[in-house]
């Protein structure tokens, strides 16, 4: 059915990796999302990460996904968890940057936005490694954020979802439609704000 492809084009968002200032990693608890970031971190596509995040509010703490393998440490935030993944995939520590103190994924643009301000840091072009069903939402997100910002969307498909079959299961469908009413009921104040400036 062709709004099932139309759905899949809007929210699976996915470039091939290129020279950038950084690299972003919205929270989560998935490692394949900072696998992949040092994977092109490896490959000299930018300089710095910053994995972003706290724990998500609903939970009060850190939720690691069952079965995780090698990554199985006593994590506290999102950030510990995904720094531990990039180190054990072999990216310097002085090269991650930190953010661990935001909730939810608007904050980890905003958050993210903090630190490479004080930092001096000028990001014209950033790649981001995000779950691939939540790709659309955290580029609107991050684009919010760094209006100025050219952004390489490197995702991983994670929790068993793909583009091509996202819509065969429950799990699936309940992910990408949830991803598909949240970009529309989380921005409408920010399509206002914007379409003001504009």
């Amino acid at each position: 059915m062709r709004f099932i492809n139309d759905i899949t084009d809007f929210i699976f968002l996915e470039d091939e990796p290129r020279p950038a200032d950084i690299i972003f990693i919205p929270g989560g608890p998935c490692p394949e999302i900072a696998e992949r970031a040092a994977d092109i971190w490896k490959r000299g596509f930018a300089p710095y990460i910053l994995p972003s995040g706290k724990y998500s509010l609903k939970w009060g703490h850190f939720r690691g996904l069952p079965n995780a393998g090698v990554y199985n440490k006593d994590y506290h935030t999102e950030w510990e968890f995904l720094k531990d993944v990039l180190i054990s995939n072999g990216v310097e520590e002085a090269a991650i940057l930190r953010e661990d103190q935001s909730t939810n994924t608007y904050e980890n643009a905003v958050c993210s936005r903090q630190i490479t301000d004080h930092l001096k840091l000028d990001i014209r072009n950033a790649i981001l490694c995000c779950q691939a069903f939540h790709a659309r939402r955290c580029s609107m997100y991050y684009q919010a954020i760094y209006t100025q910002t050219e952004f390489i969307l490197c995702p991983s498909n994670t929790q068993g979802i793909d583009k091509q079959n996202w819509s065969h299961f429950d799990f699936g469908i309940e992910k990408v439609m949830g991803e598909l009413t949240k970009c529309g009921s989380q921005f409408v104040d920010i399509v206002k704000r914007y379409d003001k400036l504009s």
